[in-house]
């Protein structure tokens, strides 16, 4: 066992030692193969298990079954009440329903050590292991009242999600908690909340850790547009394409050449390039299209504007000299002045 193996005032291993040897010698071996806990640490299957002793996986399975049944009975399982009430006590200290993974790596990092806390937990009446779905991982509970406020309350966070939406993580919390009816005060924190939320497969944490629809490009990231949009996202302005290539690798520690980064965002509608290299986000109100365009765009939606108007109009769509305006604005095939002396298209 590992330093986390301190939280735990008793040794699982010497534990389950004790209560495999109220079994006889066939049944205990199965039982080490199928929960991992020799020096192999690979669960076994019930076929490999049953090719290994010539029966049948079926046959396994029955053992298997009846093998934990008898320890349950056992005078040595009764007599480790307290290390049970021990585990009992801090799975509810981490919200009474935890995903199968994290409760197992809150007690250690080993491998092997997890497997016999995870026997312990199949041993034991007191604790309740929900098979992965669709909708969630595998976890553990010990209030299925309470587990199943947790999966309704999920299922409708994630009803409420937009597509790509992305929540910071507080907003996440406070969201989640307005789905949550009449759950117990001591529940109700930040670290619980958040096991609880990584107990959904379609709701998600990207690497800035903010949350959203696990599917999304903005959750599950993969390539430089995606960490691009983030970085971004998070800079609030107008950027250029060498300083996101810097701060994906600084930020993500992923490889990102300049070049590459700049031929992805001109390949996405994700981003407006709105300057030398300056790139924005098309959900902030920018439009794709060089500065012609923009002008075109504005003088539609507003119809006939002045001189400054236009400028003013145009820089705040580009960040481009106020004679770049003025140059698209002197080109006759696009644009023209009415008798007033404004801009119009013709």
């Amino acid at each position: 066992m590992n330093k986390k193996a301190n939280i735990l005032s008793f040794n699982p291993k010497q534990l389950n030692r004790k209560l495999l040897e109220v079994l006889p010698k066939r049944a205990a071996e199965i039982l080490t193969l199928r929960y991992g806990l020799g020096e192999d640490t690979k669960k076994q299957t019930l076929e490999s298990i049953g090719d290994k002793h010539g029966i049948t996986r079926e046959r396994i399975r029955q053992i298997e079954n009846y093998s934990i049944k008898t320890i349950k009975k056992s005078d040595v399982y009764g007599k480790e009440k307290a290390a049970y009430d021990e585990l009992k006590a801090v799975l509810k200290k981490l919200g009474g329903t935890v995903k199968e993974s994290e409760l197992l790596e809150h007690f250690s990092d080993d491998k092997s050590a997890q497997n016999h806390i995870n026997f312990m937990l199949t041993v034991s009446e007191d604790f309740h292991r929900e098979k992965e779905d669709e909708d969630f991982n595998h976890r553990w509970h010990i209030d299925e009242k309470l587990a199943e406020k947790i999966h309704d309350a999920l299922k409708n966070l994630y009803n409420s999600l937009s597509s790509d939406e992305i929540v910071p993580e507080a907003e996440m919390v406070k969201a989640f908690l307005k789905h949550l009816k009449d759950i117990s005060e001591e529940y109700k924190n930040e670290e619980i909340i958040k096991r609880w939320l990584n107990i959904s497969k379609k709701i998600g944490k990207n690497p800035l850790g903010e949350w959203g629809k696990a599917n999304s490009t903005n959750v599950k990231v993969k390539g430089v547009r995606d960490y691009a949009y983030l970085i971004i996202r998070k800079h609030g302005s107008p950027i250029h394409f060498r300083e996101v290539a810097n701060l994906i690798e600084k930020t993500f520690n992923k490889r990102a050449h300049f070049a590459t980064t700049h031929n992805e965002l001109i390949k996405d509608a994700r981003f407006v390039l709105v300057g030398r290299g300056l790139y924005a986000l098309s959900e902030w109100g920018y439009e794709k299209g060089v500065v012609k365009d923009v002008i075109a765009s504005i003088l539609k939606k507003e119809g006939p504007l002045a001189k400054d108007e236009v400028i003013k109009k145009v820089l705040k769509e580009r960040y481009v000299k106020e004679n770049t305006v003025l140059v698209n604005l002197q080109n006759p095939k696009f644009f023209k002045k009415n008798k007033e002396g404004k801009y119009t298209l013709v």
